[in-house]
């Protein structure tokens, strides 16, 4: 089931971010799972329109947009491979349908097949100087036709 986030999914979202970092082993740990909470509480949900995916009640993904962002797209890792992402892809997709622009890490290449095997294009490389992790990111871009 997919819906829209309240401030009382703060905790489960942000377990979700917490486990999906962690299983990426090419990523920094940078956050500890405390400030992934105070960073969904208290900056994603007042300035993103925040949607969840749920399995037996359980929030197991996320997306997050904002102007023609999406900002945030992440799955739990017990529950990638089963169509959630692509279910919230598809969300940010009706919600931004004129297009939207996101950033992934180059590293990331699940995440990088992902968005290229659902009709996104790589648009701008950088060597990840600008971004926290200091890794070289990716945009793409999500144009739909007509």
């Amino acid at each position: 089931m997919l819906r829209r986030a309240t401030p009382e999914d703060a905790d489960a979202i942000a377990g979700v971010l917490t486990a999906a970092r962690a299983a990426q082993e090419w990523m920094p740990q940078l956050h500890t799972a405390d400030e992934d909470r105070g960073f969904v509480r208290d900056l994603l949900l007042p300035s993103h329109d925040v949607w969840v995916a749920e399995e037996d009640g359980d929030i197991v993904g996320f997306a997050a947009v904002k102007d023609a962002v999406l900002g945030h797209l992440f799955v739990h890792p017990d529950v990638q491979g089963r169509g959630i992402g692509t279910v919230l892809l598809g969300k940010a997709k009706e919600l931004l349908p004129h297009g939207f622009t996101l950033w992934t890490h180059q590293p990331n290449e699940q995440a990088c097949r992902f968005y290229e095997r659902r009709g996104l294009d790589a648009v701008e490389y950088t060597d990840g100087a600008t971004n926290m992790e200091k890794l070289p990111d990716v945009c793409y871009a999500w144009r739909p036709e007509g």
